[in-house]
C-alpha cells in the first residue's frame, strides 16, 4: 500500500512538471540509445564549440587560453616537423618498459604473498611503508642516481605501477575457490596445471582491474620523471611550453598523453574481453 502511494505520488509530481520536466529525461534517453561513437562525437563537438566561443567572447590571449583552432594548428606544426612523434615515442617507450618492470615484479611477488600468509605478514609492512613515500619526492633522487635518461623514467614508472598490480594479484590468488583447489589436487594436478588451469583463470578478472589502473598510473610516472629531469618526452615538451609561454604546445602535449592513455586502456580492455570471454 505504501509502495503504491509512493508510486502514485511520483507519477502525480511528474504529471505536474509537464513537458519542462520531461524534456531533459527524454533527451538523456535519446542520447543513451545512440551508439557510443555518436554520443562521444556529440559531446566532443559540444565541448570544442563552447571552448572556442569562450575564447572569442572573453578575447583571451593565446598564452592564457588558446582556442581549439590554435591548438589544432600547433598540432599540425609539431606533427609535420616530427617533434610531436619524437617526444611521444620517448614517453611511450618509458611507459611500456616501466609497465613491464613493475607489473612483472608485482605479479611474481603478489603470487608468493597470495600463496603464503606467513610471508605476507613478514613482507607486507615494508611494502606498504614504501608506498607512503610519494613518488614525486623520490623522483629527484632517482634522476640524480641514474641520470636523466631512460633508466630513471622506467624506474619511476615501475615503482608507481607496482603496488596496484601487487594488491590485485594477492586478492586474485586468494580469491580462488578452495573447493576447486582441493578438487584439482584430488585429481593429482601438478603445480603448473594448478596455476594455468585454475589459479590464473580465476584471478584474471581482478588482475585486469589492477592492470587497467596501472596503465593510467604509468603515464603519471613517466611524466613525473620527465618533469624532474629530461631532454625528451611529452613531459619535457610541457615544461618547455611553460618556460616560453607556448600554451598551445602544452595543450598538444596533454592531448597526446590523453590519446596514449586511452589507447593503452582500450588495449587492456580488449585483452580482458579476449581472455575472459569464457565468463560470458
Amino acid at each position: 500500500m505504501a509502495e503504491g502511494t509512493i508510486l502514485a505520488t511520483i507519477h502525480k509530481e511528474r504529471d505536474k512538471s509537464g513537458s519542462s520536466g520531461r524534456f531533459p529525461l527524454g533527451l538523456l534517453h535519446r542520447l543513451a540509445s545512440f551508439p557510443a561513437t555518436i554520443t562521444f562525437s556529440f559531446v566532443v563537438a559540444s565541448i570544442l564549440l563552447l571552448w572556442e566561443a569562450l575564447v572569442r567572447w572573453q578575447e583571451y590571449p593565446a598564452f592564457i587560453l588558446p582556442g581549439p583552432l590554435a591548438v589544432a594548428r600547433k598540432t599540425v606544426d609539431l606533427a609535420s616537423n616530427g617533434i610531436l612523434w619524437k617526444h611521444a615515442q620517448a614517453t611511450l617507450l618509458e611507459i611500456v618498459l616501466g609497465l613491464l618492470l613493475g607489473v612483472t615484479l608485482a605479479l611474481a611477488l603478489g603470487y608468493l604473498l597470495g600463496k603464503s600468509p606467513a610471508l605476507d605478514r613478514l613482507v607486507s609492512p615494508y611494502v606498504v611503508a614504501s608506498q607512503t613515500v610519494p613518488v614525486v619526492a623520490i623522483a629527484p633522487l632517482l634522476v640524480i642516481w641514474f641520470g636523466n635518461g631512460l633508466l630513471s623514467k622506467v624506474l619511476i614508472t615501475g615503482i608507481i605501477v607496482f603496488f596496484p598490480t601487487l594488491v590485485s594479484t594477492i586478492v586474485g590468488i586468494r580469491g580462488v575457490d578452495a573447493d576447486l583447489h582441493d578438487l584439482m589436487r584430488s585429481l593429482r594436478a601438478s603445480r603448473s596445471q594448478l596455476f594455468f588451469k585454475l589459479e590464473l583463470p580465476a584471478a584474471l578478472p581482478v588482475l585486469f582491474g589492477g592492470l587497467k589502473l596501472s596503465v593510467i598510473l604509468a603515464i603519471v610516472g613517466a611524466v613525473v620523471g620527465e618533469f624532474v629531469g629530461a631532454d625528451v618526452g611529452l613531459g619535457f615538451l610541457i615544461n618547455l611550453g611553460r618556460g616560453v609561454l607556448d600554451t598551445p604546445m602544452i595543450f598538444v602535449a596533454v592531448l597526446a598523453l590523453v590519446v596514449i592513455a586511452q589507447t593503452l586502456y582500450i588495449g587492456v580492455s580488449a585483452l580482458e574481453s579476449h581472455y575472459l570471454r569464457w565468463r560470458k
